[in-house]
């Protein structure tokens, strides 16, 4: 049996904000005794960067501006040199979460081309002979609603109703090919808080052809970049059916959607990244013709 190193933070859900202490234990379990020369604890907040292989050569510039951003970091010394017995040993740690220097702590966010994580990392150091142990546990960060900063702007309700037709459609001129149809529908708001569900109505009022699927398509729009270009990437997050088969007419048809946690975030613009979300309601006739309406959102944690 070799040493296992395990970290857990005092909070169940693991959520935290700017400004918190960070407080848990560090696990250590070994078969036998063993000396160690010292355990360090590692706080860092870190927005990785990457371009899609499509844009790979076309700015030379994006190298540069593609670098990791190191938003928060902290060192604390859990442990000096010393000897740990057999078995399971629970060093508790705290360590504060606050932002390097003039930088700005952002909401966690999991993405395609950008990634705002924050890790502990434990560095139990054996020795000049020996492989250090390392092991490192993700938190998440999110923001204060009751932040006053322009980051937690509150949402507020902005509905907007749509209609959706053969003529509506961009690049819809070859009206020839396309089912005569007309779709109107109610977004509560395209401000929303990411802690409530994505709302609204769709009503199908008449169609030439039946309909076979209605869904609605949540997608993450990255843009990495500087002054000398931007690269910017649509990617889907999650595709919801909110309607099947030959859909009736006249009825109207709930839109609802949760954010999920984790791929999403409050919409974010920065100088050198952007995080921002659209929905596409998009709806697949029996014939295969396919047709979608897109919604920029906004999304905000107040």
């Amino acid at each position: 049996m070799s040493i296992t190193i395990d970290i857990r933070v005092k909070k169940a859900n693991k959520i935290y904000y700017e400004g918190d202490t960070i407080t848990g234990t560090i696990g250590i379990n070994s078969p036998t005794e063993f000396k160690h020369d010292g355990i360090v604890l590692i706080m860092e907040g870190l927005v990785s960067l990457q371009l899609s292989p499509k844009n790979i050569g076309i700015f030379e510039a994006f190298y540069n501006s593609v670098k990791p951003v190191q938003l928060c970091y902290s060192v604390s010394d859990v442990s000096g040199p010393g000897k740990l017995p057999p078995g399971k040993t629970d060093i508790p740690f705290e360590i504060p979460l606050n932002p390097k220097g003039n930088k700005t702590i952002y909401e966690t966010y999991h993405g395609v081309f950008i990634n705002i994580q924050y890790t502990l990392k434990c560095d139990l150091k054996r020795g000049f002979l020996t492989k250090d142990i390392v092991k490192v546990a993700e938190f998440i960060v999110e923001y204060k609603q009751c932040s006053q900063t322009t980051k937690c702007e509150k949402a507020i309700t902005k509905p907007i109703n749509f209609l959706i037709t053969p003529e509506s459609l961009e690049g819809g001129s070859d009206l020839g090919t396309i089912p005569r149809f007309k779709i109107c529908g109610t977004i509560d708001s395209t401000v929303c808080c990411i802690a409530k569900p994505f709302s609204g109505k769709l009503v199908i009022e008449k169609t030439e052809i039946p309909i076979k699927s209605i869904d609605l398509q949540l997608v993450r729009v990255e843009t990495c970049g500087c002054a000398e270009g931007y690269a910017r990437d649509v990617t889907e997050i999650q595709n919801i059916q909110i309607g099947e088969g030959n859909v009736a007419c006249g009825i109207d048809i709930p839109i609802y959607m949760i954010f999920p946690r984790l791929f999403t975030c409050p919409t974010l613009i920065t100088t050198n990244f952007k995080v921002e979300f659209e929905v596409n309601v998009v709806v697949i006739f029996e014939n295969d013709h396919l047709v979608s309406e897109n919604f920029p959102i906004i999304l905000t944690r107040a």
